[in-house]
């Protein structure tokens, strides 16, 4: 592995902050200051930083279905629910969600200490999609299902979706929608903006990834077909 990669996949920086950490000669490769960021590391090598041995944790990958009343945060300073509480205390690894839910929002969330697929998952450039099972207040008109489709401009810009169903259920409230955006509340606020009040959200998927046979709260380990998939949807294989 490169050098500059090694020290970003170790979490002690991104990998273009790596690159200048190595020209200024900070960094030892067995003692001796290394200033080429190419130059590849050995799995037996003894890397430093500043004198400080740097080592590179295992990688964790968890989806967790994600019941309401919990928020997406390692830690809360006015001690309510995190996700965390959900996984426990098994692992030493430091595990932060990827994107984020809203406290009453429940659903499919993604866990782990792989900082750059993290990242990288979160980028609009990938336009990672994410579907959604909504309940509204009301029946979902299909002018207002077209608007969307058309864009709706929120307060912190244009929103365009990738598809939105026609009213599902007896009430012709509840509606599926795929969108890649990961703006703040988003879906929430698409709806809010033409005048419904989302009752119920739901993640059912994320990338190819979905909850069945995962009841609220319980979460598992990804399998290693779908960390690849992951990983090759934002351009890492």
């Amino acid at each position: 592995m490169q050098l500059n990669k090694f020290l970003a996949h170790a979490g002690v920086c991104s990998r273009r902050n790596a690159v200048e950490l190595i020209k200024q000669g900070l960094v030892k490769v067995n003692g001796v200051v290394v200033k080429e960021p190419g130059h590849s590391v050995a799995e037996k090598d003894i890397v430093t930083v500043r004198g400080k041995k740097v080592t590179v944790e295992r990688k964790l990958y968890f989806i967790l279905n994600k019941p309401s009343g919990y928020i997406t945060t390692t830690s809360d300073e006015k001690g309510r629910d995190t996700v965390m509480d959900l996984i426990g205390s098994s692992y030493k690894e430091r595990l932060y969600p990827v994107g984020r839910l809203d406290r009453n929002t429940t659903g499919i969330l993604l866990l782990t200490n792989d900082g750059q697929l993290a990242q990288q998952l979160a980028h609009p450039k990938y336009r990672v999609q994410k579907v959604y099972h909504v309940t509204l207040s009301k029946p979902f008109l299909e002018s207002d299902r077209k608007r969307i489709l058309a864009g709706v401009r929120l307060r912190d810009g244009k929103v365009t979706v990738d598809r939105i169903s026609h009213a599902l259920g007896a009430k012709k409230n509840q509606v599926r929608l795929t969108i890649h955006s990961g703006k703040y509340r988003v879906v929430r606020r698409l709806f809010e903006a033409l005048g419904y009040d989302v009752k119920k959200l739901d993640r059912v998927q994320y990338a190819n990834l979905n909850k069945r046979g995962l009841p609220a709260g319980v979460w598992r380990k990804l399998q290693q077909k779908e960390i690849s998939y992951l990983k090759k949807v934002v351009g890492m294989e």
